[in-house]
């Protein structure tokens, strides 16, 4: 069983149905997935996602820089781990601890690598938000970059919805093939979609296993943190 995980939570996880916006009862599941997997034994960081309230690529349409457009979703990340962290607090009564790339004193602490790696070892669940600081990133670098940072055992890449890598979109081709392991170089190869490339390739680059699975199926976080094969594994 591995001991460190990240979990990539999307922000569109939280909107539930709708593109933007939030659900609570999305906000109820995902708090409970999460205290399920930390209940497993394994330390357990999260990185939040913020497309639900803004995303950067939209920085045309609103006629503004892509530099702003890319700080309105980092602040977006903050407010999807600020519910975050008060729904896992009020269901679990555990340590939680919200960190941030872009300081936030008032709200959370700034992430410190080492602090990070102290808390987790600590038993807390560690949010992390803000992605890394930086424009012109989604919050799958981010991901990768934490869990290399600390040292995880793997990432898993929550999907919304998808309950692995496919051969081909499963909602327009029937019969489309789920893979349940696959090589990096398999998947640049096939040209299979797994997240940002500048990310996957950060990942091959440090050897990280990516696990891919479906967020709205209850449990299968936590099937991944035992050690049960769930979803696509990549490495």
């Amino acid at each position: 069983m591995d001991q460190r995980l990240v979990i990539k939570l999307s922000g569109a996880a939280i909107a539930g149905d709708g593109e933007f916006g939030f659900s609570s009862e999305r906000l109820t599941h995902l708090a409970t997935e999460v205290l399920a997997a930390r209940a497993t034994g394994v330390q357990v960081a999260v990185v939040v996602g913020g497309g639900n309230v803004f995303r950067g690529n939209r920085a045309e349409d609103w006629g503004i820089d892509r530099v702003e457009a890319d700080n309105i979703g980092m602040l977006g990340t903050v407010i999807n781990a600020v519910l975050l962290r008060g729904r896992i607090a009020a269901l679990g009564g555990v340590d939680v601890r919200l960190m941030t790339a872009i300081p936030i004193n008032n709200l959370a602490e700034p992430y410190i690598r080492l602090r990070a790696i102290r808390h987790l070892e600590k038993g807390a669940i560690v949010l992390l938000g803000c992605g890394n600081g930086q424009p012109f990133t989604t919050t799958d670098y981010p991901a990768v970059q934490r869990a290399v940072e600390l040292g995880a055992d793997g990432l898993l890449v929550a999907k919304n919805g998808a309950d692995g890598i496919y051969d081909a979109d499963p909602n327009a081709v029937a019969g489309a093939r789920r893979f349940d392991r696959l090589s990096y170089q398999e998947v640049i190869d096939r040209e299979l979609r797994v997240m940002d490339q500048s990310a996957f390739i950060l990942a091959r680059d440090h050897r990280l296993p990516l696990h891919v699975f479906d967020i709205d199926a209850p449990g299968a976080a936590t099937a991944i943190c035992r050690g049960e094969r769930v979803g696509t594994l990549v490495s």
